[in-house]
């Protein structure tokens, strides 16, 4: 098969070193020759900057890992080619325009994988199974966080010219750092009620927000917070979820699970199955994506897990602005 990379920062060249490690090596680049990487490692693959171009080379997949403001640029022609998709998060900073996507795939009968690696994450997914066995009797609550400073991200950058930083590249903490809105909603189900507050308040030089503050109450009544921000100066990426008979913790850095309850009080730490390296989510991630693309399965994670994510983060936008807590559920179903 044919791949195609839309960008070539350093999650596209993350991308492009794991389908190599997947024994994919016929692949085709599509970038603006803006990144500040070295290009060393793709001397020998076709480069384009035109998407008509880039397309003429009849990839099977693309894989949309340029900036934000740019991903429907490339999504939408694919779609119509009847591509395969790996679509970075967010989908778009324009949300109204998704549905241009949606007719595009529908027209090519494409597939497409929204790029939430964490469901990959084996804290997560020891999670989601020790919920279900009821280690904890019935979740209550949760708290998530992803806390970590932007200027720290790229050190070979200035954060300030980064995409993340940028209004007209679609950045912005809560875009950039969605995660939480889409593993939340994995790992809990769907939201009922959400407020919050969205905005800039640190020293950062940005166009942008760069704190989160979110409240949730989900469907079946369980009720939480995600914290977002890029201005922590030492990583916090975790999550606590109490239940009705203890409590579970999941730090994303070693990727460990503490349990404690009734029967283990004195907290059990459960380490991965092997060695946590970070890369191990997004390999996973290009492995499921390959099956996707021959047909094999169905995307774990779609479109429409990713509109949810957009529409969450843009009912915070306007509980803040309207100062009231949204009705989700019922707007939702309304749009």
């Amino acid at each position: 098969m044919r791949f195609l990379i839309a960008g070539f920062g350093s999650i596209g060249r993350r991308h492009l070193r794991n389908l190599r490690a997947c024994g994919q090596n016929d692949l085709v680049l599509l970038r603006s020759n803006h990144s500040t990487l070295p290009t060393d490692e793709i001397g020998d693959i076709p480069v384009e900057t035109e998407i008509n171009k880039a397309m003429a080379h009849h990839p099977d997949g693309v894989i949309i890992a340029n900036p934000t403001a740019f991903h429907l640029d490339v999504a939408i022609p694919a779609a119509k080619a009847g591509c395969s998709i790996l679509m970075e998060k967010p989908i778009t900073d324009q949300i109204e325009k998704i549905g241009e996507l949606e007719s595009a795939l529908k027209a090519g009968n494409g597939k497409l994988l929204m790029g939430f690696q964490f469901r990959f994450h084996p804290g997560l997914i020891k999670i989601k199974e020790l919920m279900q066995t009821g280690a904890i009797g019935r979740p209550l609550s949760f708290q998530a966080c992803w806390s970590e400073y932007l200027p720290d991200w790229h050190p070979w950058e200035d954060y300030r010219k980064s995409y993340s930083a940028r209004k007209d590249l679609g950045g912005g903490v809560a875009l950039t750092l969605c995660h939480p809105f889409d593993y939340v909603r994995w790992l809990f189900g769907e939201v009922d009620f959400i407020w919050g507050y969205n905005g800039k308040i640190s020293d950062l030089e940005l166009s942008v927000d760069d704190v989160a503050e979110v409240g949730v109450k989900m469907e079946n009544n369980l009720v939480g917070s995600i914290h977002l921000d890029y201005f922590r100066r030492f990583v916090r990426n975790d999550l606590e979820i109490t239940g009705t008979q203890g409590v579970l913790h999941w730090n994303n850095s070693d990727a460990c699970v503490t349990l404690q309850n009734a029967v283990y009080p004195e907290s059990v730490i459960i380490p991965p199955a092997e060695p946590f390296e970070r890369n191990q989510l997004f390999l996973e991630e290009m492995k499921h994506f390959i099956a996707v693309t021959k047909r094999e399965v169905e995307p774990s994670c779609t479109l429409q897990d990713g509109l949810i994510t957009e529409q969450l983060i843009n009912a915070v936008k306007r509980s803040w602005n309207e100062k009231r807590i949204i009705d989700f559920k019922k707007e939702q179903n309304l749009g």
